[in-house]
């Protein structure tokens, strides 16, 4: 049992941000980028998850290094576009992303449990009561709950849609060839807008910054910590590379049309057919274990940003942020209620329009924070030895050139 204990607390930081970055969408994504693209694409899934890896870790070393969040050092240091952008930024995503959670935990719900007639009521009753429920975990139990929560929800996730994409018997031939061979099928058409999109689908974008958050729970802030923290990122970003495979082999198997939830929840009645009964429901637990364990992430963690960035902007520079305190804090709970109960209102309307413009501020959070990490951690009188290695530089410089090109495609995709 203490060994278990122990193995748990060592990786949690790491599964829960890994676990917080995929909803809804990403399944959406990777299912899709299967059915478009085939196997070929599945190094795509490593790529992002290695990117991925490097930012957060870059996150964690400046904290280490300096003993402040990131979100300190880009507010202090980077002038007052950042200082005020960041605040505008961050209440437009609370919202607009809190609405597509909300939303994406009520479709399925209602395709677990149909006990509405209309699947528009049961979308809106079951994401009322999960953003509710989310909401009383994140206040009554702190982190202690919400990770022990966060690790069953993430057990369910990983091992139901795993196994669904063995059920299936693909090509393991064809799945290793595409895990460690890079190519991109369609060259000229969609095939490298899908891989980039691919890539960009591993582990979520602002939730990140999260990372630096729980990491100070588990008293993570001596150099000492660093092997740990990178340990648990490893593991984190494993668990999310291998559910994102999982993912592609299952769209590359079961052809679905659609986006977010309502392909999520087509994709689990077409396995039906070849799977039987087992295969959808246990397809189907695993993608509420999935959007269930972003909302909550999402809900518990956000509100550390909103607290810290409160009191940064509030000349409340000094001394360090003590994660216990904060989540005692007016600034925290005010932000988690809101959070939890002002995003329903997506449930009765469309804001497809300005959802639009928003996704494309939401796709260059990833090239910023590459961009703010190579500036900070690249400087020797910030951080001292913890410095940017040429190697991380340089993956720095491709995470920043990837994702600005994702930035791109999704540009010409809302408005071409």
């Amino acid at each position: 049992p203490r060994m278990k204990g122990n193995l748990l607390r060592l990786v949690g930081p790491g599964l829960l941000v890994a676990a917080t970055g995929v909803g809804a969408g990403d399944l959406a994504t990777g299912a899709f980028s299967g059915a478009q693209l085939g196997l070929a694409v599945l190094w795509a899934v490593v790529v992002g998850a290695f990117l991925k890896f490097v930012l957060t870790e870059g996150l964690a070393r400046w904290q280490i290094a300096t003993g402040e969040t990131l979100l300190k050092g880009a507010v202090t240091r980077l002038g007052p576009v950042v200082k005020f952008g960041f605040g505008i930024y961050l209440v437009g995503w609370s919202f607009f992303v809190g609405a597509a959670l909300i939303s994406a935990c009520g479709v399925t719900a209602h395709a677990l449990v149909p006990v509405f007639d209309d699947p528009t009521t049961g979308k809106i009753v079951f994401g009322i009561a999960l953003s509710l429920l989310g909401m009383a975990l994140a206040l009554m139990g702190g982190y202690r709950l919400f990770e022990k929560v966060m690790s069953v929800a993430i057990g369910i996730m990983f091992v139901t849609v795993v196994v669904t994409a063995v059920m299936l018997k693909p090509a393991w031939g064809q799945v290793a060839m595409g895990t460690l061979v890079p190519s991109i099928p369609q060259l000229d058409g969609a095939g490298l807008v899908w891989t980039v999109a691919l890539m960009g689908g591993v582990g979520g974008t602002l939730t990140v910054l999260c990372y630096g958050y729980w990491i100070r729970e588990e008293g993570r802030d001596g150099p000492e910590s660093m092997r740990i923290v990178r340990i648990d990122l490893g593991i984190g970003y494993a668990v999310t590379m291998f559910f994102g495979l999982a993912m592609v082999v299952i769209g590359s198997m079961i052809k679905v049309d659609g986006r977010g939830a309502s392909l999520v929840v087509d994709l689990a009645a077409k396995l039906e057919e070849p799977l039987g009964a087992f295969g959808r429901w246990a397809f189907l637990i695993g993608a509420f274990g999935a959007v269930f364990s972003s909302l909550l992430g999402v809900w518990q963690a956000v509100p550390y940003l909103f607290a810290d960035y409160l009191g940064l902007v509030g000349g409340k520079r000094e001394g360090r942020l003590d994660p216990k305190q904060v989540t005692k804090s007016r600034p925290y709970r005010a932000y988690l209620v809101l959070l939890a109960v002002v995003p329903m209102v997506g449930l009765f309307m469309k804001f497809r329009e300005v959802q639009k413009y928003y996704a494309v501020i939401g796709a260059l959070f990833i090239p910023m924070l590459a961009l703010v990490l190579l500036v900070l951690n690249g400087r020797k009188a910030l951080v001292g030895r913890w410095r940017n290695a040429w190697t991380t530089s340089l993956v720095l410089i491709l995470a920043l050139a990837l994702f600005l090109l994702l930035g791109y495609f999704d540009i010409r995709r809302r408005f071409g």
